[in-house]
């Protein structure tokens, strides 16, 4: 995985952050957090779709950040587990894979960042 890709997967980490910051945060530094995580994120997410297409970034960065959201609830928050939701993650997660493959291999791709 390039340097392009790890900053998408990174911001996807940091869109997990920040959507269970805007449910859970109740103090002043769990706000501030959840705004740098906002920050940290979108920053990321523009400057891959600079170098990566568009669609298949935001695809990428929202699919990881579902998926992330859905496991960080269950593991950090005690969701209940429900298997369709998980089988319907892992559909997104393996669209997600793919997305990022054909593009890999797309000749189109702009070089360099």
């Amino acid at each position: 995985m390039n340097g392009i890709w790890m900053s998408v997967v990174i911001a996807a980490l940091f869109e997990v952050g920040w959507v269970i910051g805007l449910k859970h945060a109740s103090g002043v530094w769990e706000w501030a957090a959840t705004a740098v995580a906002i920050g940290v994120s979108f920053t990321l997410m523009i400057a891959a779709s600079r170098t990566l297409p568009v669609g298949t970034v935001y695809a990428v960065f929202v699919g990881l950040g579902t998926a992330g959201t859905v496991i960080a609830e269950i593991a950090l928050f005690g969701a209940d587990i429900q298997w369709a939701k998980l089988l319907m993650i892992g559909t997104l997660l393996l669209g997600v894979v793919g997305l990022k493959l054909l593009s890999a291999s797309n000749p189109q791709q702009k070089k360099g960042v």
